[in-house]
């Protein structure tokens, strides 16, 4: 099952106190170029990590001293009925690692990582980084959300179609798709919300 895109969260800033983020200077270091090769050199790892220990790993790379980034929003969580505000990883599953491979290494042997994603356009990443960050810092109300992409599958997950499922066909006005919809050997065309959407796997 893909996770539902929309989810009701509010932006706090958390650049500058929070243990789980990135060190205000990382993202300020130049990232190496494709053609570096050096094992001792200073890049960017994606670390996919296992369920929910993005926090727990990124503590553990903050007692080595290994610079990290993990963006956190903030989430209202319920239980029973008291109300909770909690920080939670922008990018569930996801932490990125800026160090030496042997840094990676270190990183996954504290079994918290399910996989190390090596980065071949690392001047990309870092502006996206740099574009996550910068977004955090003004207060910007991101939500996380899943890639949805020209002929992907996906399912409706809400609504009077929801369980329809479809591909995506291109992309419409207003943050809305269109959905191609196999009925008796033709197609028809769906305009839905895409935060309503979910890939299927």
């Amino acid at each position: 099952m893909g996770r539902r895109l929309g989810m009701s969260l509010t932006v706090t800033l958390l650049l500058h106190t929070e243990t789980f983020t990135m060190p205000l200077e990382t993202l300020q270091i130049s990232p190496p170029s494709r053609a570096t090769v050096c094992e001792t050199a200073t890049r960017w790892f994606v670390l996919h990590t296992r369920s929910r220990q993005e926090k727990a790993l990124a503590e553990d790379l903050q007692a080595r001293r290994i610079e990290y980034f993990l963006p956190l929003v903030s989430s209202i969580k319920y239980y029973g009925r008291r109300k909770f505000r909690v920080e939670v990883p922008l990018f569930p599953g996801y932490l990125f690692l800026l160090g030496t491979v042997e840094q990676s290494y270190q990183a996954d042997r504290t079994e918290r990582v399910a996989r190390i994603i090596q980065v071949a356009d690392q001047p990309r990443l870092f502006q996206e980084l740099s574009s996550i960050r910068e977004a955090l810092e003004r207060h910007a109300p991101l939500q996380p959300c899943e890639l949805i992409s020209t002929g992907m599958e996906v399912e409706v997950v809400a609504g009077p179609f929801k369980g329809i499922r479809g591909v995506v066909e291109q992309g419409a006005p207003n943050n809305r798709l269109l959905l191609q919809i196999d009925l008796i050997g033709k197609a028809a065309v769906l305009e839905i919300d895409r935060s309503l959407l979910i890939q299927v796997p």
